[in-house]
């Protein structure tokens, strides 16, 4: 992400939540808003029981002078775990650490209108490409409702809707797509001297 562009969408799925979220932070202090979605698919390096008692381990942590209130507040949504990793890589207490939170959007699974816009990957972030093969993984999404995240059936549920939707429309565009193929080649003869007319003027 060399260049500025109006919204970056970043599907989530595959990724790791520290490198992701590093990139993420970073982007956003330099003024790029930044959208990521499928946050329930992130990965997380090693095993799901360890990563699960790390999880139970940071629930016990409390307020010391009045435990009812004050924080720190532990959320149980990825999209939540995945906001509470990037804020504490930007300076959030700041107005350009506020201004940078403000770019930056989660969700889980991929709701409407970034269902029908380019999603990019981050290279360097991606589980594929840093973690060693065969090194134990977990995904976000496992560990949230486990903790207490409620809506998997229902973020699954509308995922599977989406792609069904998505699938059709990728069916429709390749049958107009072959159509419109078809009907070039069959009057390839006829527009050919327009053509080279065209070529001639640079076109």
């Amino acid at each position: 992400m060399s260049t500025f562009e109006k919204v970056v969408v970043i599907d989530g799925k595959g990724h790791l939540l520290g490198r992701l979220a590093s990139i993420v932070s970073k982007q956003a202090l330099s003024g790029q808003k930044v959208v990521v979605v499928r946050c329930e698919e992130l990965n997380v390096s090693g095993e799901f029981f360890r990563n699960k008692l790390k999880y139970h381990a940071y629930l016990h942590k409390q307020n010391r002078v009045n435990p009812r209130r004050g924080g720190p507040f532990h959320f149980r949504a990825p999209s939540r775990i995945l906001y509470k990793a990037i804020r504490g890589m930007i300076p959030h207490k700041t107005a350009r650490g506020a201004a940078a939170l403000e770019r930056i959007k989660l969700f889980e699974g991929v709701p409407p209108p970034y269902d029908k816009v380019k999603r990019v990957v981050i290279p360097a972030a991606l589980r594929v490409q840093r973690l060693k093969p065969g090194r134990k993984y977990t995904t976000l999404g496992r560990i949230s409702q486990e903790v207490g995240w409620k809506y998997q059936d229902v973020v699954a549920k509308l995922e599977e809707k989406r792609k069904a939707k998505s699938a059709a429309y990728y069916q429709r565009k390749s049958a107009l797509a072959a159509i419109e193929k078809k009907a070039i080649a069959s009057k390839a003869d006829a527009l050919k001297d327009i053509n080279s007319a065209l070529a001639a003027l640079g076109h």
